[in-house]
């Protein structure tokens, strides 16, 4: 055995050692001192390939489970109750859905304001991927609150960030670094969707798509294993009408390519009405002087009237967008007011489009009165709906041989890329959930023409623009991403030469005599900056005695070219130093001078973070 082996060697045992020491005292869990053993033992590709199925095993499992409850309370409520009982749950439950939810954050969870993918994204970005432990319980109980009493909201959102979560905890107690970290985070993710329509390829394009954007890495292997951990899971435990599935569709014709066309189009437009109106949503509530509690109970009831004038925006609404794609719309208008009315083909034009429109209502009022959730499902089920109805308008228009089935299978990924930014996800979920393998070119199509249009009015997802022009989170310019990293706080420079207002020139003299910067702040007796003085303002008269004792300090200094303040981003504290030409500045809180922050030190620590997030 080589001199190199055995120190590999005793390191290991010599790390293991004091893990199962610490863990022993601490009364640790034997299944974490044993996976602690393995670490020490294996390789670090091993122990990857190993934490991918742990984790991804464990996020499917909560993703599983999730699913599972909400469908059978769903269907219970939608399709076993009398229908004179269903409007009282319709009008009940939804408003207590979200005044719970809001209650349990307010008791339980301490207030927290963030969720969702965005949250996720600050913490890559701006926490090291450390994900609050909370977050691998909490995104779960809320949503399962939420959507289970009618939320219009989806589940995949909240599985994915409780994903995240578990595979963030799970890479800290292991002492895994910062790639390992993220990289198991989105493999956590990755499995909850995965699970949530067991479309693994889809899970891993979700990943790839919106959690690791500006995120270099080459490790696969443990986003594969936990992708089919989690769909394995919900093949075996979930049941077929479980699962966003189905088979009815009708051949790729490519004459129908003006459908699908047009449909694209009409994707993209509602798409960007989708996440408008949501938007606007967000800050209305934002803006309103009310408490969460208030807030909630006025979304709860916006929701409610919304459920029992239009029942399919009740919960996640998955088994109406089945019953259009089966060519059953008769028994989604059946349990809803519309059963008394004899149905005409107008009828039931007018409420798919009506369904289409005031999803989005629903949705947002969930989301952002105080409900838990996200828009994958709503933009799913919204898709499914304007392509039934782009359908219906075609055959009332007299058009012939319109592809009905299609046209809904193939909305639902326009709507979903338009929405949520991700094409690739949006195709290969429905692929996958429709075995629509065949269907490759519509879906490809639509998905990213939709995209397109998406970005001709927003580059940036809206739901990520106001993170990303703070520089919070991650986006696809890898320059900024590192910037946004670093914090000015860090930064300062704080071993300066200052001297007060009222020195005279000889103090001055004798002060840089002494140091070594070519730059001195001037202060005053409160330490407040009130200039700056450089060797190139003084060199011309520092060697003057004669006027070492009848100049000042206030004579010399000069405003300081800009302030930077430590809350400020890199990137801006960079902007500054490029247009002043300046190489130091000087760092103020409330005008009290903090230190100077140099080029330099912004470019060597920029350089240390490129080869840390690069290796």
């Amino acid at each position: 055995m080589s001199q190199y082996s055995r120190i590999r060697k005793y390191h290991s045992f010599f790390r293991f050692k004091q893990d199962f020491e610490r863990y022993s005292l601490k009364k640790a869990r034997s299944y974490e001192i044993i996976i602690h053993w393995l670490h020490s033992k294996m390789s670090r590709t091993q122990f990857l390939m190993l934490s991918g199925i742990l984790v991804g095993t464990a996020a499917g499992l909560g993703g599983v489970a999730l699913k599972m409850l909400v469908h059978y309370i769903h269907y219970v409520i939608t399709y076993k109750v009398h229908f004179s009982t269903q409007i009282i749950f319709y009008a009940l439950f939804p408003f207590l859905g979200i005044v719970l939810t809001t209650l349990m954050v307010i008791w339980f969870f301490k207030g927290q304001a963030r969720k969702g993918i965005p949250a996720i994204l600050y913490e890559i970005a701006q926490n090291s991927s450390l994900v609050p432990a909370v977050k691998m319980y909490s995104q779960i109980l809320q949503s399962a609150v939420t959507v289970g009493l009618g939320g219009s909201a989806g589940l995949e959102s909240p599985i994915a960030v409780t994903g995240a979560a578990i595979g963030s905890n799970y890479a800290r107690i292991y002492h895994l670094g910062y790639k390992e970290r993220t990289l198991l985070l989105a493999a956590g993710a990755t499995a909850g969707i995965a699970a949530a329509f067991n479309a693994p390829i889809a899970g891993m394009m979700f990943a790839f798509e919106i959690l690791l954007t500006g995120v270099v890495f080459s490790d696969f292997i443990p986003l594969i294993l936990a992708a089919v951990c989690g769909s394995l899971l919900s093949k075996v435990i979930l049941q077929e009408e479980v699962l966003f599935h189905f088979q009815s569709r009708e051949p790729f014709n490519y004459h129908n390519l003006p459908y699908y066309i047009i449909l694209s189009i009409l994707c993209g437009l509602y798409a960007r009405y989708f996440v408008v109106f949501s938007q606007r949503v967000e800050h209305f509530f934002h803006r309103l002087q009310w408490s969460k509690l208030q807030k909630a109970m006025l979304g709860g009831v916006v929701v409610a009237l919304l459920c029992v004038i239009m029942p399919p925006l009740f919960g996640e609404g998955y088994t109406s967008v089945k019953l259009l794609v089966n060519g059953d719309a008769g028994n989604i208008i059946e349990h809803s007011f519309l059963r008394y009315v004899h149905l005409e083909n107008w009828i039931v034009l007018l409420f798919a489009g009506s369904v289409c429109l005031l999803k989005v209502f629903a949705t947002s009022f969930t989301i952002h009165s105080g409900g838990n959730g996200g828009n994958f499902a709503p933009s799913l089920f919204a898709g499914g709906f304007l392509g039934y109805f782009f359908a219906m308008v075609c055959e009332q228009a007299g058009m012939k041989d319109v592809p009905m089935v299609n046209l809904v299978i193939v909305g639902m990924a326009g709507v979903m890329s338009g929405v949520l930014y991700a094409p690739l996800t949006a195709i290969f979920l429905i692929a996958e959930s429709s075995s629509g393998y065949d269907l490759f070119i519509p879906l490809m199509l639509v998905s990213t023409i939709s995209f397109l249009i998406g970005k001709w009015f927003s580059p940036i997802s809206p739901d990520l623009k106001e993170l990303a022009d703070a520089g919070k989170i991650f986006t696809r310019e890898h320059d900024r991403n590192i910037l946004s990293i670093l914090k000015i706080e860090e930064l300062i420079e704080k071993d300066v030469q200052q001297i007060d207002i009222q020195a005279s020139l000889r103090q001055l003299v004798e002060l840089v005599k002494q140091g070594k910067r070519n730059m001195v702040a001037v202060v005053n007796q409160q330490q407040f900056l009130e200039g700056i003085i450089t060797l190139e303002d003084i060199r011309p008269i520092m060697f003057n005695p004669a006027l070492y004792d009848t100049m000042t300090v206030r004579e010399l200094m000069k405003a300081p070219p800009a302030l930077v303040h430590p809350e400020d981003s890199a990137s801006f504290v960079m902007q500054k130093l490029d247009e002043t030409h300046s190489w130091n500045l000087p760092v103020v809180e409330q005008n009290r001078l903090l230190g100077f922050v140099s080029k330099s030190g912004i470019l060597n620590r920029y350089r240390q973070l490129l080869q840390e997030y690069s290796d």
